[in-house]
């Protein structure tokens, strides 16, 4: 007889209450997968939640882990001068991640960035869903492949959309 597969969820951790000070305290809790166990903290989304812009990225790194706040280690600085370039204030947009711990490996004293599994970025669905939902954005950016994968499925691949002006719709849950 087949064991049923234990599959948990940020879904568990969802707070009855929509707003953002109760996904960001009730983020804070999350062990729906286990990568919360090597995380310093769970890294949640932050920014204007009015503006209508949503960036998303993969995961919080190495520095984002530590402090706590998306995009303040070197893929932040190097968004930044994209924004300078853009003409986007950075205050003006919301920053947040398809996955909110940091997943990594031992390197020496270094803590290495290394892919989160699908089934990963399945279990922090719940919350980039619920980021969606409340903020209500405008225009979505998906900073890379996971966090195109985590919106649009994991069948998405960027390079067959590139020049093709192709619009996808964000699949449901």
């Amino acid at each position: 007889m087949a064991t049923a597969k234990n599959t948990r969820s940020a879904e568990d951790f969802l707070p009855g209450e929509l707003t953002y000070p109760a996904l960001v305290k009730a983020a804070a809790g999350c062990k729906g997968c286990d990568l919360y166990k090597d995380a310093t903290q769970t890294v949640f989304g932050e920014g204007d939640i009015d503006s209508g812009v949503i960036f998303i990225g993969e995961q919080p790194g190495d520095e984002e882990d530590k402090l706590g706040h998306p995009f303040v280690g070197p893929a932040g600085k190097l968004l930044d001068r994209a924004f300078v370039e853009a003409g986007i204030d950075r205050n003006s947009v919301y920053l947040t991640n398809a996955v909110k711990h940091f997943k990594w490996k031992p390197r020496g004293k270094r803590r290495i960035h290394e892919k989160p599994r699908a089934s990963e970025i399945q279990a922090c669905e719940p919350w980039l869903h619920s980021e969606i939902i409340l903020l209500r954005p405008r225009i979505i950016v998906c900073l890379g492949a996971t966090a195109a994968q985590a919106l649009l499925g994991s069948d998405f691949r960027g390079q067959r959309c590139v020049g093709s002006g192709s619009r996808r719709r964000m699949r449901n849950n």
